[in-house]
């Protein structure tokens, strides 16, 4: 959730013309992080990692937005590297709980 918020504010200072292009791509990639972790949460397993997966993906898509942003000089790299961080740690997380889940499947 808070990735997203920090997404949003710092797509604000982005030109005028990425309105419809990269801010926005980058906004709906961030948010799709939790997004998809809550809407798989409540389905079987299966399901919920299936939604972990798309948020890995989408958290794998705002590291390209961040490169972009910062190859556009919209950023510079200092925030293009805390923006990899948080990704980074967020990938993390929710590998370690696709882990966690499959690895309860195998038990039982």
């Amino acid at each position: 959730m808070d990735f997203g918020e920090i997404v949003n504010a710092l797509v604000k200072e982005f030109p005028n013309h990425e309105l419809y292009a990269l801010s926005s791509q980058f906004r709906r990639a961030a948010d799709s992080i939790a997004l998809n972790i809550a809407e798989g949460y409540p389905g079987s397993d299966a399901q919920f990692v299936k939604h972990i997966n798309h948020a890995i993906y989408s958290a794998n898509e705002c590291v390209s937005c961040s490169t972009k942003a910062k190859r556009r000089l919209y950023i510079n790299f200092e925030k293009d590297e805390e923006n990899r961080k948080l990704i980074s740690e967020l990938t993390k997380m929710m590998s370690s709980l696709r882990k966690k889940i499959l690895e309860r499947n195998k038990r039982n």
